[in-house]
């Protein structure tokens, strides 16, 4: 069973669009699991709209942050397999199918994207080459290359990823290096997301980040510490 994570919050203008792209992928047993912060727009109705039963709702939440929105979801997961979704991409139609097939052997597995922007006109051809993606937990302190919405994983690991440390800057790059000390982990080639930048996303990833170089450091000391310290 696959369990697909999407925390939403005013998603409104895409929601659609993204959830079409993943049902399609996706079987019957498979679910949808949506943590919405709070939305105040339409993104609740519509994505009752789609009245598609493998898509399981948690609303009136108030976590005013994506990385507490998406343990949520996480946490209501019932799948074996993990995986992690904006509210405002495109899958490609073979995301599934291939992810699952690494999956077999890696606990974890990060496919490459396509950036683009609002209108889905590309902005980088390749996120891994933008960021020089791939393993290493070294290498992903220093720099991470983990991206949520490219990335899947075994429910196994979850021992380990949840509950969440506090302060962490995002969820990913924890669940990366957490998949790459108890596991294993594998970026792979395929793009296969169209990862839409625009002036509402959450996080900045694709961009350079505008955080002091002390409070970068703090926060690779909060990941490094919450990383040796988890039982």
């Amino acid at each position: 069973m696959i369990s697909v994570c999407i925390p939403t919050y005013n998603g409104e203008k895409y929601i659609y669009d993204q959830l079409i792209s993943i049902l399609s992928q996706i079987s019957d047993c498979d679910e949808i699991i949506i943590s919405d912060d709070s939305s105040t727009d339409n993104t609740l109705s519509i994505i009752r709209g789609i009245d598609d039963p493998r898509i399981h709702i948690y609303s009136d939440n108030h976590f005013h942050s994506p990385v507490y929105n998406i343990e949520n979801a996480i946490r209501h997961a019932n799948g074996e397999y993990i995986f992690l979704s904006d509210q405002d991409d495109i899958w490609i139609d073979n995301k599934v199918s291939i992810m699952m097939s690494y999956l077999k052997e890696y606990d974890c597995v990060v496919s490459d994207a396509i950036v683009v922007d609002s209108n889905l006109t590309t902005i980088y051809p390749s996120f891994f080459k933008l960021r020089n993606s791939g393993v290493g937990i070294l290498k992903n302190i220093i720099k991470n290359s983990y991206v949520g919405c490219c990335m899947a994983f075994r429910s196994s690991l979850l021992t380990k990823i949840i509950p969440f440390p506090r302060n962490i800057p995002m969820h990913d790059i924890w669940i990366g290096l957490n998949a790459e000390k108890y596991g294993k982990s594998i970026f792979i080639d395929d793009r296969l997301i169209m990862y839409r930048r625009h002036s509402n996303n959450a996080s900045v990833t694709a961009e350079k980040s505008n955080n002091s170089l002390f409070r970068k450091m703090k926060m690779r000391l909060y990941i490094v510490r919450a990383l040796i310290f988890r039982k």
